[in-house]
């Protein structure tokens, strides 16, 4: 209960702040976790990505104020963080459908969108098979490349890197030189506070590497590491699945490490996988 807790001090904390910028950092503070893996978390709860939750409850307020009469559009733009009319408006749009400047008008239709308040409920049908393992700091080597703060403009830059690592032959190379455990093709999230946001396509590694690949020192650890197969959507869901479903009620909370996928076999439509965690106890 002390996590749902932590989560619903940090949806307190975003309400209080909506009319300010909104510190993603100490949202995440509050939360006692990563920048990284709060946004992870509350997308995997809330169904909705952490910036886009914003968004709505933001316009579901400037709604509010307009309909009130008494603030003008731009007033209302600026008190919600748009320094651009333009930009309110399509953003008001996005959410309600038509312009602010619309929503005096007789039998117009609007879109509220109260805050989230998040509870235990009863999941976990289905099994879900893991095991906790203590493993000594390791070498990875790959590409990389710089990842938005907002993760959800991510899902662009991961899927088109895999793709690219395909087609110009670094996938092939990379598995040639894989050497030491985890085996198997790695997609590395490295999303602290304190490093740049990287994702590497990597494999763990004692050997040489050339101008064309980069490396990485991942910290010993203890991981919850969770086995699954099928297409590139079931590791989403699987991942789903350990934050809403396995971590809550698990005794232990995010560490401060990666998280990594380990393509065991790394077939899209057929794939075996891993998907590590980084975990202490709580």
């Amino acid at each position: 209960m002390e996590w749902i807790e932590r989560l619903n001090n940090a949806i307190n904390y975003l309400e209080e702040h909506l009319t300010e910028e909104i510190d993603y950092d100490q949202t995440a503070a509050i939360a006692c976790c990563s920048t990284y893996h709060f946004q992870r978390m509350f997308a995997y709860m809330a169904n909705v990505p952490l910036s886009e939750y914003i968004r709505r409850r933001r316009m579901t307020l400037a709604a509010v104020d307009l309909q009130g009469g008494h603030e003008k559009i731009i007033d209302v733009a600026l008190k919600y963080g748009y320094h651009s009319p333009t930009a309110f408006n399509r953003a008001f749009k996005t959410i309600h459908g038509f312009a602010p400047s619309h929503v005096k008008e007789d039998g117009i239709v609007l879109r509220a969108y109260p805050p989230i308040n998040f509870k235990i409920t009863i999941t976990g049908v289905e099994e879900m098979n893991y095991r906790i393992e203590k493993k000594s700091a390791f070498r990875i080597i790959g590409i990389d490349q710089p990842l938005h703060k907002e993760i959800e403009k991510n899902f662009e830059i991961v899927p088109s890197m895999w793709q690219k690592a395909a087609s110009d032959g670094t996938i092939p190379k990379l598995a040639a030189m894989m050497d030491q455990q985890p085996m198997g093709l790695l997609g590395v999230s490295v999303c602290n506070d304190i490093e740049e946001w990287k994702y590497f396509i990597a494999v763990s590694s004692t050997q040489t590497i050339d101008a064309t690949l980069t490396e990485y020192q991942i910290p010993a650890s203890t991981w919850a590491i969770f086995s699954g197969s099928g297409t590139n959507l079931s590791i989403q869901e699987l991942e789903r699945r350990i934050i809403t479903e396995w971590l809550p009620t698990s005794g232990y909370e995010y560490g401060n490490a990666p998280d990594i996928e380990v393509y065991i076999n790394p077939d899209p439509q057929n794939a075996q996988y891993e998907v590590w965690i980084p975990v202490i106890k709580k």
